[in-house]
């Protein structure tokens, strides 16, 4: 009896274990005021590259996207493999279709043809998931505006800027100038979408109203939009009800 005692008491503590793993991590942890400016770590396994440059169509301008290339997959000699697929693949740090790049990216490079200056999106930690090139508003508007969405705040406090961490949305002009966040801090950005004929883009984000740090149904959905045809892009808020 004591035996089975013992084999149930370890198959609870193994479940409990389990669940405990399982759960998920905040989004945001509300603590220490002083630990919101602290800035994450650097990760001294991996090194910054950047990809071939991209042309979004009808552009003059050329897009280098940055990222990280982790050292482990250098090979024992220290060199690349350039027989190996593995080493090859490695090397990739973005994708490109037609008009958006995604990855997991620490920075945009820019240069306009015909010069040799490049120029960097920022010099702040940042994670950028996607860049997108509003191609039908510069054809109506003649504003070639890129939509990004990235991490700029480390909101969970784990030292590390990744996908755990509150997604916003911000726009620059398409040599990366003017590169303007557009979602309020600590509110994570739900969906965006472009409606031509009113040019504008429409977007969503939720707020941790009760402050527990996830976001649930029991959080508050705001509604806004920008008016990409005037210049200084400010955002309005809208209300369904």
């Amino acid at each position: 009896m004591k035996g089975l005692l013992k084999i149930v008491s370890c198959s609870v503590f193994v479940l409990l274990i389990g669940c405990k793993k399982e759960t998920e991590m905040p989004k945001v942890i509300y603590e220490n005021p002083s630990k919101t400016a602290a800035q994450p770590k650097a990760d001294t396994t991996k090194i910054e590259v950047a990809d071939l440059p991209v042309q979004m169509q009808g552009t003059n301008v050329l897009l280098f996207p940055v990222g990280d290339l982790n050292v482990s997959e250098r090979n024992s000699k220290g060199a690349y493999d350039a027989s190996s697929n593995v080493n090859k693949q490695s090397f990739k740090i973005s994708n490109y279709s037609e008009n958006e790049i995604t990855g997991y990216l620490r920075n945009i490079k820019f240069q306009q043809i015909g010069t040799d200056s490049i120029t960097a999106l920022t010099d702040k930690p940042v994670l950028i998931q996607s860049v997108t090139y509003l191609k039908t508003i510069a054809d109506k508007t003649k504003q070639q505006v890129l939509v990004y969405m990235l991490a700029d705040m480390d909101t969970n406090k784990d030292n590390v800027l990744d996908t755990n961490d509150i997604q916003s949305l911000y726009l620059s002009d398409i040599s990366g100038t003017r590169f303007t966040k557009m979602s309020a801090d600590f509110q994570e950005v739900v969906d965006w979408n472009v409606i031509d004929s009113k040019s504008r883009l429409y977007f969503r984000t939720i707020e941790d109203a009760n402050k527990n740090g996830a976001f649930d149904k029991n959080d508050v959905i705001h509604y806004h939009f920008i008016d990409l045809a005037s210049k200084d892009w400010k955002v309005s808020d809208y209300q369904l009800n």
